[in-house]
C-alpha cells in the first residue's frame, strides 16, 4: 500500500471561538484548517479556500498551535454563558491531536466557565480526555457514524476509525458518566438507509447508552457531489442509477426515509432527532 503524505502546518489564529450560523450553537471552536480523516462526502471542503492550499482536501491540515491562549482572551469577553461546539467543519480529535492536544487544552480554558459544550467527532481519542470532560460544568460527545460496514467504510472515510471503535468509544464516556449520541451524517442512499442497516446503529446506540440518535441527509453541494459521483462510478457503478434518482428526488425520499427512521426509533425505545 503506498503511504500516505499529509501536509502538516504549524499556524497562529487571530480568534478561534467564532460565531456559528447552526441555530442552537452560539459559538464554534475548531482547532485545525482540514482534517487527516479525508472523508469523501465532507461538506467542508468550502473551508479550503480560506486556507491558501492546493492540495487536495483531506491532505492536508493546519494546527492552530496559540488557539488556547487566544481562547482564553475571548472567553473573558463573552457576558453570559453559551452554547459552544467543537469541531463543526474539522474533527477537533483527527490523529494530530494526539502529538498537539490542542483540543484538551482548549477544553482545559473552559474549565472554569459554565458553558453548555459539545463535541462532534469520529474518532477514540476523545477517551483520553475523560478526566477533563468530567469536570466540565455541561458536556455532550457526539460520535458521527455514517456507515457500519468496514468495507464501506474505508472508501468513504479512509483514514477515520471503524464503527466499531466509535460505538466502544461512546460505551466508555457513556460509562464515565459524560453525556455521548450518536449523529447519522449523512445519510448515505443504499449505504446507510435500509432497514438492517438503521436498526443495527439504534440497537448499538443504545447498548452503548447513546442519549439519542441524529440524523441528516447528503446535501449534494456541488463540490461534494461531483466527488461522490466520481467515486460511485468508479467503486459502485451499479449504483449511479440510484444515485442520479436521489438528485432529482431529494423531496420524497427525505419524507419516506423520515417516516421509517421514525418507526424503527419507536421500536428501539430510542429519541431520535431529524434535521432534514
Amino acid at each position: 500500500m503506498k503511504r500516505r503524505q499529509l501536509l502538516v502546518n504549524e499556524v497562529k489564529c487571530k480568534s478561534i471561538l467564532n460565531k456559528s450560523g447552526i441555530p442552537v450553537i452560539d459559538y464554534a471552536i475548531n482547532p485545525y484548517y482540514g482534517c487527516a480523516h479525508k472523508c469523501q462526502y465532507c461538506y467542508a471542503v468550502f473551508m479550503k479556500k480560506f486556507t491558501g492550499h492546493t492540495e487536495p482536501w483531506g491532505d492536508f491540515v493546519d494546527a492552530k498551535i496559540n488557539a488556547p491562549e487566544v481562547l482564553e482572551r475571548q472567553l473573558k469577553r463573552l457576558k453570559k454563558p453559551s452554547r459552544i461546539s467543537f469541531g463543526t467543519v474539522c474533527d477537533p480529535y483527527q490523529p494530530l491531536e494526539l502529538k498537539y492536544k490542542i483540543t484538551r487544552e482548549c477544553l482545559e480554558k473552559l474549565l472554569i466557565y459554565r458553558h453548555k459544550l459539545s463535541i462532534l467527532t469520529k474518532s477514540t481519542i476523545v477517551v483520553r480526555d475523560i478526566d477533563i470532560l468530567q469536570k466540565l460544568h455541561k458536556i455532550k460527545v457526539s460520535f458521527t457514524i455514517t456507515v457500519v460496514d468496514d468495507r464501506v467504510r474505508r472508501i468513504f472515510e479512509p483514514h477515520a476509525p471503524s464503527a466499531e471503535k466509535r460505538f466502544k468509544g461512546m460505551r466508555t464516556l457513556s460509562h464515565a458518566g459524560i453525556s455521548t449520541s450518536v449523529f447519522v451524517a449523512p445519510v448515505l442512499p443504499y449505504f446507510t438507509d435500509s432497514d438492517d442497516t438503521l436498526n443495527e446503529i439504534f440497537r448499538y446506540s443504545r447498548l452503548c447508552n447513546a442519549q439519542y440518535v441524529m440524523f441528516d441527509t447528503l446535501n449534494p453541494y456541488p463540490k461534494v457531489w461531483r466527488n461522490m459521483k466520481r467515486l460511485i462510478k468508479a467503486q459502485f457503478p451499479a449504483l449511479q442509477e440510484q444515485y442520479d434518482y436521489y438528485y432529482s428526488n431529494r423531496k420524497m425520499y427525505t419524507v419516506r426515509l423520515r417516516r421509517r427512521i421514525a418507526e424503527i426509533a419507536k421500536k428501539h425505545k430510542m429519541e431520535c432527532k431529524i434535521v432534514f
